[in-house]
């Protein structure tokens, strides 16, 4: 059977909940700078978060053979917030890329109420990029990734699709989310834009055809 893992990032590091150790995430067992933890109680998904947070810690693995089980009990630490996003492919299979922050990302935001996922992936590429016209595609992937606002543990549950749109549209960045600039990249130049971005953006980017 087939191992499966949820994949968390702690920042740039990433913590796989998973019930075997597959190729994947062998590698991670035998370095010094990962925590392994393989029992499955209050006490431990305390120290997990603890670990994951520490400056010597760079990866983190947590086994338990009930995968689902680990997941919810892992998840209900934090309080969690759905957020929708894409990637969006121009006829000139280029890439939409936005400058936030610091770092090159791509359009997403919170869902708001009474919304679907993908209604509200449209919507935050629209708001945030001046995209008039978008055609969502279908879904990429799911990313995870944790922070703290004063005490409480956050968890963003992010959903991305593949999405299309014209080249020839006016690209206008939404300030007031901290956007500063909005560029098409191509495949020949992905490589310098993936080397100051999210890890997972990373993985989403790396699942596209258009940039492998």
């Amino acid at each position: 059977m087939k191992a499966m893992y949820h994949k968390i990032y702690f920042g740039n590091k990433p913590l796989f909940l998973c019930d075997a150790i597959d190729r994947t995430i062998e590698p991670f067992v035998h370095h010094d700078d990962v925590v392994f933890i393989d029992e499955l109680n209050t006490h431990t998904v305390k120290a997990m978060i603890h670990e994951m947070q520490q400056s010597r810690v760079h990866a983190g693995v947590f086994y338990h053979t009930d995968l689902e089980k680990l997941k919810n009990t892992f998840s209900k630490k934090f309080s969690i917030v759905v957020a929708a996003g894409g990637a969006v492919i121009n006829e000139k299979k280029e890439l939409l890329m936005i400058f936030r922050k610091g770092k090159w990302d791509l359009p997403k935001g919170k869902t708001d109420k009474g919304e679907s996922i993908e209604e509200s992936a449209l919507r935050e590429v629209k708001e945030e990029t001046g995209l008039k016209e978008v055609t969502l595609i279908h879904p990429i992937t799911t990313t995870y990734h944790t922070y703290q606002e004063g005490t409480r543990f956050i968890m963003k549950e992010t959903y991305w699709y593949k999405m299309k749109a014209s080249a020839g549209q006016i690209l206008k960045p939404q300030t007031e989310e901290d956007i500063l600039e909005i560029v098409w990249v191509n495949k020949s130049m992905i490589r310098q834009y993936l080397e100051n971005t999210y890890p997972s953006v990373q993985e989403v980017i790396a699942l596209l055809q258009e940039f492998n």
